[in-house]
């Protein structure tokens, strides 16, 4: 398994991103890291690490176009091992290349996107075959620095995509996203004496934050 190579200082901030590169089938890919070490809790919809629980860290990796593996989800575990993140973690993957990432911060709220929309179109769309779906990917990272409650987790997922699809609208693209895009939430673990937040919708306190950093940093990762 290809190694990733001469790794970037990664940026400051809440969840610092960091962009690596490795050559794999004779290309050269890219990938975004963030270590987030223990305390931090996610929910995602992932390949890798997907639903909710406590992770360590997220990898956004990506792949060549004509991605054929059936085991996405032991080659990210593979791509993250080489970087050294250990334990348990997020990883997504797009053909976009990552370097390209859009990046916004609200309220102490961090997002990062990458956005590959060559393949789009709308959520509620006619039957197809779903052998000729091509994968093309947003990709959200979100961080906040509060604890929420699951369901208050459930809503910034809802939040973080609707803020997507206005971002999306707003810069001419006629879709709602492509048909393998994913998100990944980031937040605090509950600790003793601290306050769990509730909600995320978008009216409120953090879900505001979150769809305004969510929606920066996707207008960016779309611009052409």
């Amino acid at each position: 398994m290809p190694a990733f190579l001469s790794p970037r200082r990664p940026e400051a901030g809440l969840l610092p991103v960091q962009v690596l590169s490795r050559t794999e089938g004779g290309e050269r890919l890219h990938g975004l890291l963030w270590r987030a070490g223990p305390g931090w809790r996610m929910i995602s919809s992932a390949v890798l690490g997907g639903g909710m629980g406590e992770r360590r860290w997220i990898l956004n990796a990506q792949v060549s176009h004509g991605y054929r593996r059936t085991d996405p989800d032991r080659h990210l575990a593979a791509l993250a091992l080489d970087a050294g993140a250990h334990g348990n973690g997020v990883g997504l993957m797009t053909a976009a290349d990552v370097r390209a990432y859009g990046h916004a911060c609200d309220g102490g709220v961090e997002a990062t996107a990458t956005a590959g929309l060559g393949v789009r179109g709308w959520a509620a769309a006619p039957a197809e075959d779903p052998a000729a779906v091509v994968p093309g990917t947003v990709n959200i990272v979100v961080a906040l620095p509060v604890a929420l409650t699951d369901s208050a987790l459930v809503n910034a997922v809802a939040t973080a995509t609707e803020a997507k699809v206005q971002a999306l609208l707003e810069g001419g693209y006629d879709c709602s996203g492509t048909p393998t895009d994913a998100v990944c939430i980031a937040a605090r673990a509950p600790a003793p004496d601290t306050e769990v937040h509730a909600f995320a919708g978008p009216r409120s306190l953090w879900g505001a934050r979150l769809a305004r950093a969510v929606h920066q940093a996707v207008g960016a990762a779309a611009r052409p």
